[in-house]
């Protein structure tokens, strides 16, 4: 029933409607339409209550499953969850269809890379993806790519911003972090079980407070800015790139990954320290191979391959 509430109020495009006409078409008493609207509001949604009635702030900004087109996408909504990523990982290992999109308004234990915490709060877009390609795991590096890529070009399109890439999977604005991904991979003999790609990105909060390097969309363009808008250009772009992540011909489709990717990066020509749990590396990013790798072109002029880390420009 607080479904059917939130929906009925999303439908009315951020107008008042009456507590008397939403009792009337649900067919509960006006003390049951305050009590759910009461716990909408203790999970996080702007709703508002005046004598008029009830009206939901920031329809366009709704992340409910009933506002997407559920034949393309499987969309799973929750207010606050410990993370994406894990109820992803969960799902897909109970036969989620594949592109099912777990969302959350919140998470209480977001993550990003060598495992670090990932800042979490209203306001900015954290979901993960599930994917059932058709690929060995060798071929994964493709679906990380890809989607990185899809992100950029989607946030330059909507908002003219000059969002770049950075080697392995951030997204960045003047030198500044937007967005970071996260993928995780499950192999049944020796193809892909699935694929889930978590994606947090600032939105209409403000990580600056907590993250300096950090940067939100709002606090770069001073206003807040449609989530929905984003999440839907985002996926109907990265869809529209899955045929050239599926194409198993060496020289098919799949090539124009890399070099599209390339077209977005920072990474390349930059001196850059790649960090991971085991080493630290320093150098001149000359090149990304075709399989994802980074080349660095070290002090002594020698080329290393480094395949996974950390990357800091400087």
């Amino acid at each position: 029933m607080k479904e059917k509430i939130l929906k009925r109020l999303f439908v009315s495009g951020g107008e008042v409607i009456s507590g008397v006409q939403i009792s009337i078409e649900l067919g509960i008493s006006r003390v049951a339409v305050w009590k759910h609207i009461k716990k909408l509001i203790e999970e996080g949604y702007e709703i508002t209550s005046s004598s008029k009635g009830y009206k939901l702030i920031n329809p366009d900004d709704l992340l409910a499953p009933f506002c997407f087109d559920n034949e393309k996408y499987h969309i799973h909504f929750f207010p606050k969850i410990s993370s994406t990523m894990d109820t992803a990982r969960e799902m897909a290992r109970n036969s989620a269809p594949h592109l099912t999109i777990v969302v959350a308004e919140e998470q209480t234990k977001g993550r990003g890379r060598l495992n670090r915490q990932w800042l979490s709060s209203k306001g900015g877009l954290w979901f993960t993806i599930i994917l059932k390609p058709d690929l060995p795991p060798v071929l994964s590096f493709r679906v990380n790519f890809a989607a990185s890529l899809c992100l950029a070009k989607t946030l330059r399109k909507l908002f003219k911003i000059n969002a770049s890439v950075k080697w392995p999977n951030d997204i960045l604005v003047n030198g500044k972090k937007l967005a970071g991904l996260l993928s995780e991979m499950e192999t049944k003999a020796d193809m892909i079980s699935f694929v889930n790609i978590g994606i947090g990105l600032n939105v209409n909060n403000c990580p600056e407070k907590r993250e300096p390097n950090a940067v939100s969309i709002k606090n770069i363009l001073n206003k807040k800015v449609s989530r929905r808008e984003i999440l839907i250009t985002f996926l109907d772009e990265f869809k529209s790139e899955l045929p050239r992540i599926y194409d198993k011909d060496p020289n098919g489709k799949n090539k124009d990954i890399i070099e599209k990717w390339k077209k977005y990066t920072s990474t390349i020509g930059r001196q850059v320290t790649i960090e991971t749990s085991e080493s630290t590396s320093n150098g001149l990013a000359v090149d990304v191979d075709s399989s994802g790798a980074l080349i660095l072109q070290q002090d002594n002029g020698i080329k290393k391959r480094i395949i996974y880390g950390d990357c800091f420009y400087g």
